[in-house]
């Protein structure tokens, strides 16, 4: 059912995009769903991806890794700081380390939004474990956590194995590219596999502001595949309403995509880069005052640092200036991350 779009009051909108008989990307059935998803992309910026080919169980597991991770004692998870530097984003960052902002790099502003509604939540990301990347892993010594280090790298590599499928299935929409365009700004597999949790609190605190979760932004790289848990709290702005968040709740079996900066930038903005955010749960009478916590577990999708991202012909002309100056991929990340930590 390609392209399907469900009641928004109980998916917000966004399409969900069946995967199955893509195969090669040659065929009818390819085309169509290329189609479906260019659609979903140029309209709403996000969408539900199903059948892809990364088995529930897999993801299942990756969840129960996180679990495990999180419940950690603190001085454990410490070992493996993240870096002063938003850029070295690596390792595990504490309750409060990062703060999300859209576009904000005065580092006075960035400080008031954090006493304001500090983001609760911590983290831990990992990349390609190989040689060649500019920013290596932060990884517990095996005896703290034994398989978590595995369990990570075999998990990003099957989200790697999906990467150009995705990709090949949206140029396949594109007017403007070849089904392969893609394939030469991702040979590196510069990507980042973070897992997030976000504590159970009072609700009280989520209602008077005091803290968050996670507020609007866009993501920084070319688009996201995120994993939920059963939770919820993600929202998606209403495309035909700017201001307004739409809820984009779990649904089993599915992965989240959302096009990120870079792909908003080729497309000269035919591509929404939307912004969203994550908001507490509506709380649910067995709750008893606390909200639940979150786990989810979002895989990026970056450009080759070296990648040169820029409106691509067809997208600009006489009555459609470029809106984005010429940039790398590995300067417009750095730029981006170094704002919130």
């Amino acid at each position: 059912m390609p392209g399907l779009l469900l009641d928004p009051e109980t998916v917000g909108g966004i399409p969900i995009i069946d995967f199955e008989g893509f195969g090669d990307g040659t065929t009818e059935r390819a085309i169509e769903i290329g189609n479906s998803f260019y659609e979903a992309c140029r309209d709403v910026g996000f969408a539900y991806l199903v059948n892809t080919g990364i088995p529930q169980d897999s993801v299942d597991e990756m969840f129960a890794w996180s679990a495990r991770f999180f419940a950690l004692p603190i001085e454990v998870k410490q070992k493996i700081p993240h870096p002063p530097s938003g850029q070295e984003h690596r390792g595990y960052s504490g309750i409060g380390v990062e703060q999300v902002s859209q576009m904000v790099f005065d580092k006075a502003e960035l400080d008031a939004i954090r006493l304001k509604a500090p983001d609760f939540k911590e983290s831990f990301d990992s990349g390609n474990d190989g040689a060649h990347v500019p920013v290596h892993n932060l990884w517990l010594p095996d005896e703290d956590l034994p398989g978590f280090r595995a369990y990570c790298t075999s998990f990003f590599s099957e989200c790697r194995g999906i990467q150009m499928k995705v990709l090949n299935a949206l140029a396949l929409g594109m007017p403007e590219v070849a089904p392969d365009f893609f394939e030469s700004f991702h040979q590196e597999a510069d990507n980042q596999l973070r897992l997030l949790h976000y504590p159970s609190a009072p609700t009280d605190v989520f209602k008077t502001g005091s803290k968050g979760r996670i507020g609007a932004h866009t993501d920084f790289s070319t688009c996201t595949l995120l994993f939920q848990d059963s939770c919820g709290g993600l929202e998606v702005e209403d495309p035909h309403h700017p201001g307004v968040f739409l809820p984009a709740p779990p649904i089993p079996g599915a992965i989240v995509f959302n096009v990120g900066d870079f792909l908003m930038r080729w497309s000269n903005d035919t591509l929404k880069s939307t912004l969203h955010r994550v908001r507490a749960p509506p709380p649910r009478p067995t709750d008893n005052g606390m909200t639940r916590e979150r786990f989810s577990i979002p895989y990026f999708i970056s450009a080759d640092v070296d990648s040169r991202i820029e409106a691509l012909p067809g997208t600009f002309g006489p009555d459609r200036p470029r809106k984005y100056e010429s940039i790398t991929a590995g300067d417009y990340v750095n730029m981006r991350l170094n704002a919130t930590y």
